[in-house]
This record gives C-alpha cells, sequence and structure tokens, in this order.
C-alpha cells in the first residue's frame, strides 16, 4: 500500500514478478478490498499471491516513532512475518524511514553486526557498482565501515555475479594519509582480512562513476549525498540532451541518425534498473523500492530481493563476519588501533533468510 502509486503499481509490478520468478509465492499485504478488483486484472499476480489483509497503512510523512506504534499497519505485518520466518523477505515501496526503523526493531540485526546498512547499485562507465551506506547510519566508527566493506562485498557476488569483487572507501583523496582517524583504521583493518586482496584503497567521488571499483563504501551521509548527486547528474545529462537535440531542425535530424545510442543511454541510466535498495545486516531480507518508480521498477526491487533469498545471502554475510577476528576492546568501547571493536558482539533474533517467499508491502 506504500508508495505514489500503490497498490496499482504494486500488484503490477507482482505479474511481472511472477512471470519472472514461476516457482516463488508472495504474501501481498495490504486492504483487500483495493487489492481485490486489481488482482483480477492481473492473473499472473492473482495466481502467485495471497493476500494478507489489512485495512490499516502507514503514510509517507508518518514519522517513524508513530509507525512503530501502528502494529496493525501493512508494512508492520509484512516485517512480522519475517521475524516469523514466514517469509524470507520484505519489498515495499513505502515510508523510508518508518521501513528502517521498523526492521531494526522487530527483525533486529544478525550476530556480529553493530549496524545495518542500505545498499543499492549504480551505473558507471565499466559497469555497475555497488554503493554502501545510503542513508541508514550518518555517522559511522570504524568497525561499521568495515562490516559495510564485507556486506558489499557479498553482496556484489549475490546480485552482480562477480567472483572477486574490488572494494573502495571513499575518501577526500586517494593517497593513504588522506581522510580522519576511522576511515584510515578501517582500510587497516581492511587489508588484514580475507577480503584484503580486494581491496583497492581508497577512492575519491569520481571513481564511482568512473568504476574504479566494484564497491564504494561510506558512511550513510556521505553516501546519501553521493547518490543523490549522480541521480540528479542523470537526470541534467537527459535534460541537456533532450534541449540539445530538439533546438533545430538540423538537430532533430541528428537525433534520428543516433536514436540507437541515445535509447541504449537512456537504458543504462535508467532509475528503474536501479530501484531496490538493501537493507543490509538483518536476520531477513528487507528491499526499499522507490515510492515514485512504476511496475517495472518495482518489480526490478523484487527480483533483487528474491537474489537474496535465492542465493542465501544473510549466510554467506555470516560466513564473511566470521572470517574477521574479534579485537580488543579500549576501556571506553572504542576499537583498538587498527582494529575493530567488539565484532562478536551478538545481538538480534533469528528470522528466516531462506526460501522463495517475499512479503511485498506496504
Amino acid at each position: 500500500m506504500g508508495g505514489d502509486r500503490a497498490p496499482e503499481i504494486v500488484v503490477h509490478g507482482m505479474a511481472i514478478a511472477a512471470e519472472r520468478h514461476p516457482s516463488a509465492r508472495f504474501l501481498l499485504v495490504g486492504d483487500e478490498a483495493k487489492l481485490a478488483p486489481l488482482l483480477k486484472q492481473h492473473k499472473r499476480a492473482a495466481n502467485a499471491c495471497t493476500v494478507l489483509h489489512t485495512p490499516d497503512a502507514i503514510a509517507g510523512d508518518l514519522k517513524p516513532t508513530a509507525a512503530l506504534r501502528m502494529r496493525r499497519a501493512s508494512m508492520r505485518i509484512a516485517i512480522d512475518t519475517v521475524a516469523a520466518g514466514n517469509a524470507a523477505g520484505v519489498v515495499s515501496a513505502g515510508n523510508t524511514g518508518a521501513l528502517m526503523a521498523l526492521a531494526k526493531i522487530v527483525i533486529k540485526t544478525m550476530p556480529g553486526i553493530d549496524r545495518p546498512a542500505m545498499a543499492a547499485i549504480a551505473p558507471s562507465v565499466r559497469g555497475d557498482v555497488v554503493m554502501l551506506d545510503l542513508g541508514a547510519n550518518v555517522a559511522c566508527d570504524t568497525r561499521n565501515l568495515v562490516e559495510f566493506a564485507v556486506m558489499g562485498d557479498v553482496f556484489a557476488r549475490t546480485v552482480l555475479g562477480l567472483t572477486a569483487p574490488s572494494i573502495g572507501l571513499l575518501n577526500v583523496g586517494s593517497e593513504e594519509l588522506k581522510g580522519d582517524d576511522r576511515i584510515r583504521a578501517a582500510a587497516e583493518v581492511l587489508r588484514e582480512t580475507h577480503i584484503g586482496p580486494q581491496f583497492h584503497g581508497f577512492v575519491e567521488g569520481h571513481d564511482i562513476t568512473a568504476g574504479t571499483t566494484d564497491v564504494v563504501v561510506t558512511d550513510g551521509f556521505t553516501g546519501n549525498v553521493a547518490l543523490k548527486t549522480l541521480e540528479g547528474t542523470a537526470k541534467l545529462v537527459l535534460q541537456l540532451l533532450r534541449q540539445a537535440f530538439t533546438a533545430s531542425t538540423q538537430a532533430k535530424l541528428g537525433y534520428l541518425l543516433a536514436r540507437g545510442e541515445l535509447d541504449r543511454l537512456r537504458e543504462v541510466v535508467d532509475p528503474r534498473r536501479y530501484n531496490g535498495a538493501v537493507l543490509l545486516g538483518l536476520n531477513g531480507v528487507v528491499v526499499k523500492s522507490h515510492g515514485g518508480t512504476d511496475a517495472q521498477g518495482f518489480a526490478h526491487a523484487v527480483d533483487v530481493g528474491m537474489d537474496m533469498v535465492v542465493h542465501r545471502f544473510n549466510e554467506r554475510i555470516r560466513e564473511g563476519l566470521g572470517r574477521i577476528p574479534a579485537q580488543p576492546k579500549r576501556q571506553n568501547g572504542q576499537s583498538a588501533p587498527g582494529g575493530v571493536a567488539g565484532m562478536g558482539a551478538k545481538n538480534g533474533s533469528a528470522g528466516g533468510d531462506d526460501g522463495e517467499r517475499l512479503a511485498a508491502a506496504r
């Protein structure tokens, strides 16, 4: 029930997803009175989905603290199904803050994960690039950055199919002395881990679109700014091209000659192709679809969720974290120099991370 054009685009998107994943089964959480007529229009979705009825939905502008109290809201019920192991993941185009708050409190973080991170894919001249964190954590310490790198490595292997993705830490320069203590310490730790051979070192903003590394790791504040800048730049380029090719008769003729290549460019930067940010580090798969996407974009978000489930993403994260030794703590709880505090600390509770059921909601 979440998103600018919900539930229409969600049901239509589920029809597309059901065609791509014929063996999958989905729980569609929301107002049955609104969903039933739409399912009649989309038979594939109707055959693949079971409706969990609730009339309540979390508004897009509702504060997360208020959303936590809405226990019968569609988003809450969808997340509850994951926490109970009745679904392997949740896909939502609804309120981002509410989704992150509910996921962290109800599904909880995996053992060994201090904070979850939001990851997504962006285009570059060399192919797709994984970026994280994109806003789940405004401030991060050394431990968080190391965990993000491990999760980003598994994400790139799972979603992009890379066997040994290269990893970079986003910094204000590529030199080893650049950046603050936390990022330099994270680099030292990563060089000593099992992903050390894949660790490229520091990268700068222009390296994202250049595809210098397959994974770009940063804190949520910087990552969110970088992502929004990339999105804005893509829109600017397309708008300028549109203006240039409609400026004169000759320009229009030029467009006809270059139409094939321009269509390919539009496809590369199409935001629907990159829809579906994943909240990594939880006891279940949580995928955030853009609220303004269409059916194709929502279906792509479901594709991302299915990749995470089928390829047992969470188990691979646990394996990766298990290969990073716990570091000694200082008395104030901060990381020892060059180390990561409390990597072995446990929190969270078990939740399903396998199977082929996803709860598509809010």
